[in-house]
């Protein structure tokens, strides 16, 4: 393998980790490999996804020269020899002449009558599972020995490119989820409002079903009133046109959902609403809807009436459905009876208030351990409770990571799960689980009735399917806990659960951005390290050899002596020239003498006059000095090529456990940091190891640039795994 064709290669590994880094969308990143490698290997490259039942493949990039097939073509895996093999084993595969090793199937053929004499393909693994293959194909000549590893260093690539795309899906998701709750609390909060108002009940009813039907994913919401007569009236409809009259009335029997709520008494739900029968529904089905739910509303234990929400779309409704619809069902019962006073419609709309400020402390990403915190201290006033507790649950024991309360406990703590406690049976079953009775108590119950609690509650925590941690609150009046209390807890467990999916998954996103920048700089590394070890060298060696035989030249040949010693001297340029090249694609000069050294080094070379305010006075961990290095390069770079500057001032210091920058220069300003790879890639750089950046470039005002770098870089958005702390779980 030459020099120029390593080159080249880590040329393209690094266009390809620029693209990754900068999170384009996977199909434009399979576009841009396939066109890399296939240049690189001077061959045909092809990228596919394996079916996720195994039985095919799916051609997702292509460079642009490949004959055979087209993106999107799907062939079976016995049809092409190299992916089949590469899905059986998970290691790379060649074919040379692939007639002489059996092949078969369309794609066989048509390689045949094309001629491909020699093809590899390589796995393209996503966090442990096999994604799909990459495949190069030459019609010429053998592909080289190596050619497998050579490709297996673009399918990593590939393969972050993926999770990368796949974390911020799943972190975009979870936002969404977060916001919608938040909607809906403010949505439920407004009903409550009007509620605490005493409303008339028209006004309230009509309140109720528009701001159902705003929030939950459906297109028409009713409201109905059982009459003793067996028939229900509507009372309340959004929209109000395109919908059953207001005041219109029929007689319930049949299969539908306000027939079989005022049957059971129970939420239904019907998910092909065509099938259904009765008087109601043939009045319905003139408004096409697909899928139908309804919830009971129950008036000091007497069922009053029912809400029923509907969509004319074909997909079903969320799974949570009737419990979303109960939440309104409540507040609507609640002002029917009109029995509550003032006190309790404030603990609602407290609770509300209560659950909006920790849905939006979620959604604005907020640390983890401050949602933990908030969320002991919300439950504690809005409950009424004397001890909270959030606890994580591990296979031996559980943490406590926040409490609130009287009895507050240590957060930090721990306690063993193996004995008997509340957490230890919520660990178990996965369930809340309630004990209103510590007389017979033992282990950890029998130390929370010694601390005289008389009365406990909890609810799981659950993060991803699994029992994650839980939520504990106890009282000590000698009163059980009402009824209600783990149907209201469970609302801030998901909250909870909403904040430690984000931050898992904002952590796996850091990593795997990080580890992508890791990737790019060993590269540069090894490029700069085979330049000064291989053609650097070589050329100061030809150079010298040469001024050895100029010296032996005989006398009177004075036009060979110059014609040698130009071409020694060209020699001599073409080193230095390399070089510089070299301490462009990595900073040698940082690793080996440190940061100071390396700005000093490069404020030297700047070709705009900069005054350096340097204050660091030891060596920095590498990653850090590597990061401040590009980011003073390339501001620097900048302010010669665009900003038109005629002068420039950094300053670097260490402010406790950060390294600070700050850079400014008085040129044209107007630089957009969403534009261009050099901003966008310095973000990346900063925001991998933990760091903060900020760009401000007002037109004609110059560019500043102020950064902060940990010192300790290895503390990169950890997920919350021992994160604040709980509730004494095991009390309570």
């Amino acid at each position: 393998m030459t020099s120029d064709w390593l080159a080249r290669e880590q040329a393209a590994l690094r266009r390809v980790a620029t693209l990754v880094g900068r999170g384009l969308r996977p199909g434009e990143i399979f576009s841009a490999v396939s066109e890399e490698v296939g240049r690189l290997f001077d061959c045909e490259a092809g990228i596919a996804r394996y079916e996720s039942d195994g039985s095919a493949l799916i051609v997702v990039g292509l460079s642009q020269g490949f004959p055979v097939v087209a993106i999107g073509t799907r062939y079976e895996l016995e049809d092409f020899h190299d992916s089949t093999a590469v899905f059986q084993t998970g290691r790379a595969a060649r074919s040379d002449h692939p007639a002489a090793h059996g092949a078969s199937g369309p794609v066989a053929e048509r390689l045949h009558r094309m001629g491909f004499v020699s093809t590899v393909a390589a796995p393209i693994a996503v966090e442990g599972g096999l994604w799909g293959v990459m495949t190069v194909a030459h019609l010429r000549e053998r592909l080289p020995a190596g050619t497998e590893e050579r490709l297996e260093k673009f399918t990593e690539l590939v393969a972050s490119a993926i999770a990368n795309a796949e974390s911020r899906a799943e972190l975009a998701a979870a936002e969404a989820r977060a916001r919608n709750l938040a909607e809906e609390q403010a949505a439920l909060r407004r009903v409550a409002t009007l509620v605490a108002r005493g409303v008339l009940p028209d006004e309230l009813f009509a309140a109720a079903t528009r701001e159902a039907r705003r929030v939950l994913p459906v297109e028409f919401a009713n409201l109905g009133r059982y009459e003793p007569d067996g028939t229900m009236t509507f009372v309340a409809a959004s929209p109000e046109q395109g919908t059953l009259p207001v005041g219109s009335r029929f007689p319930l029997g049949g299969d539908n959902v306000s027939t079989a709520v005022a049957r059971t008494g129970l939420p239904f739900r019907i998910d092909h609403y065509p099938d259904a029968t009765g008087p109601i529904a043939d009045a319905v089905h003139q408004l096409g809807p697909r899928v139908a739910a309804g919830a009971p509303i129950v008036v000091e234990g007497r069922l009053w009436g029912v809400m029923i929400v509907s969509s004319t779309l074909d997909p079903p409704l969320p799974a949570d459905i009737e419990a979303r619809l109960a939440a309104f069902t409540e507040l609507v019962a609640t002002a029917i009876a009109n029995t509550e006073n003032h006190a309790a419609l404030a603990r609602l709309l407290d609770e509300q208030g209560s659950l909006r400020r920790v849905a939006t402390l979620v959604a604005k990403r907020g640390d983890v351990g401050e949602v933990f915190s908030a969320v002991a201290e919300e439950v504690r006033r809005v409950l009424g409770v004397q001890l909270v507790t959030v606890c994580r649950h591990d296979p031996d024991d559980i943490l406590v990571l926040s409490s609130a309360g009287s009895a507050a406990i240590p957060p930090g703590s721990r306690w063993p799960l193996d004995v008997p406690s509340l957490p230890g049976t919520i660990y178990k079953t996965g369930v809340a689980a309630r004990n209103d009775d510590f007389g017979d108590a033992s282990g950890l119950d029998a130390l929370a009735r010694d601390e005289g609690l008389s009365s406990a509650v909890g609810a799981p925590i659950l993060v991803d399917g699994r029992v994650w941690g839980s939520i504990n609150i106890a009282a000590t009046d000698g009163l059980p806990l009402e009824r209600d209390v783990e149907e209201r807890l469970a609302r801030f467990t998901d909250l909870i659960a909403t904040s430690v999916s984000n931050a898992t998954m904002r952590a796996e996103l850091a990593a795997s951005r990080a580890r992508v920048i890791a990737a790019a700089d060993e590269a540069r590394r090894r490029i700069e390290r085979d330049l000064h070890d291989g053609a650097q060298q070589r050329l100061i060696t030809l150079a010298v050899a040469l001024r050895r035989a100029e010296g032996s030249i005989p006398a009177g040949e004075d036009a060979l002596r110059t014609q040698v010693a130009r071409v020694a001297d060209g020699l001599r340029g073409a080193a230095e020239e390399l070089q510089e090249l070299s301490r462009g694609i990595h900073p040698s000069v940082v690793s080996k003498h440190g940061l100071s050294p390396a700005l000093k080094a490069l404020v030297r070379r700047s070709h705009v006059p900069v005054k350096l305010d340097l204050r660091v006075d030891r060596r920095l961990p590498d990653q850090v000095e590597v990061a401040a290095y590009y980011i003073v390069s390339e501001a620097l770079t900048n302010a010669a090529k665009h900003a038109d500057a005629t002068r420039v001032w950094v300053s670097v210091r260490i402010d406790e456990d950060r390294l600070c920058l700050s850079i400014r220069d008085d040129g044209v300003g107007g630089a957009d940091p969403t534009r261009g790879s050099g901003l966008i890639g310095l973000k990346d750089r900063v925001e991998a190891i933990g760091g903060k950046i900020s760009i401000e470039s007002p037109p004609q005002e110059g560019t500043r640039i102020e950064v902060e770098l940990p010192l300790d870089p290895t503390q990169v958005a950890e997920a919350p795994t021992s994160a604040a702390p709980a509730p004494r779980a095991a009390r309570a």
